[in-house]
């Protein structure tokens, strides 16, 4: 589960309502910010920033979830100015592409010596950076090398759905990491049967990746909204309010975990996401992407809890 950031720490009633969906692995997302995409300006573990987002926030969340028995992953990301992508992060000269990544580094490496220090499981090396990642292959190879000196766990990336094959150093990696907001239905309400026949055809796409590398792929991230259409275009995060449809997020959520949870090939994913401060009666996640309150929180927690 993808454990949204909050204002203030975490409680052990909280983590405990996670350990209790039948998750094992919880992602937390300490945030960088960026004013510009084409500026070598990253600010992170700073006043302005909620608790849960912070070098001494994300620590403390950590050993509250560790202590209900979930294994924890460390992935960051970085806000852009104006809700740009993060995957046009892109430097105009030589000398910024050196000054961000020199910022970059100092981000990284201070959330993975916090991983190292507090026995993380995974550490996730960036969030859907695509410019970054393909235009600076030797700095990554070369920061790979230096963020496994500092932290001794599973390494992977997240890189998005449609960039995926674009990235270069993933045989420097324990896991390929893939944001799954692929494409699945055009359908209001698409049916399990015609969602598995849409993955069946991915699945041959990234199981042929997979083998190629000999690495296992993970979904860093994936999920739907609980909305008409939700198939067609997965990674709309806009605040859009389509009409509330929770059938079509449980069909597509289970025609996912049919389709690849038993793969040999497969190493799992992050569902995308959950509020440790989740507000029942309130209308805004009603087509949104948590399961709260919905009809596919019971399905996930006979899913995840299955032998």
């Amino acid at each position: 589960m993808s454990m949204v950031a909050s204002r203030s720490l975490i409680d052990q009633n909280q983590a405990k309502e996670l350990k209790q969906t039948g998750s094992n692995f919880i992602a937390v997302m300490p945030y960088a910010f960026m004013p510009k995409a084409d500026t070598p300006q990253l600010f992170f573990d700073n006043e302005q920033q909620w608790n849960g987002e912070t070098l001494g926030g994300i620590e403390s969340d950590i050993q509250t979830l560790k202590t209900q028995g979930l294994k924890i992953m460390v992935k960051p990301h970085i806000w852009v100015g104006s809700g740009t992508f993060t995957g046009k992060i892109a430097m105009s000269s030589e000398a910024h592409w050196k000054a961000f990544e020199s910022q970059y580094k100092q981000y990284i490496l201070a959330f993975a010596q916090l991983a190292e220090e507090n026995d993380v499981e995974l550490f996730c090396l960036g969030t859907e950076l695509n410019s970054f990642a393909i235009q600076r292959k030797d700095f990554w190879c070369d920061f790979i090398t230096e963020v496994s000196t500092v932290y001794s766990g599973k390494l992977t990336y997240a890189e998005n759905w449609d960039s995926y094959d674009n990235v270069g150093f993933w045989d420097s990696l324990d896991f390929i990491g893939i944001d799954a907001y692929f494409p699945i239905s055009e359908e209001r309400t698409p049916s399990t049967k015609n969602i598995k026949s849409s993955w069946f055809v991915l699945k041959r796409d990234l199981k042929a990746f997979s083998q190629s590398l000999q690495t296992k792929i993970l979904l860093t991230e994936y999920g739907y909204r609980s909305m008409d259409y939700a198939g067609k275009q997965p990674w709309d995060s806009s605040r859009e309010e389509r009409p509330v449809n929770q059938t079509a997020q449980l069909n597509l959520l289970k025609g996912l975990h049919e389709s690849l949870w038993d793969e040999g090939w497969f190493a799992g994913g992050f569902l995308w996401k959950w509020f440790p401060n989740f507000n029942e009666s309130g209308k805004r996640h009603q087509n949104r992407f948590t399961v709260q309150g919905k009809r596919s929180e019971s399905y996930l927690k006979s899913f995840y809890s299955r032998k």
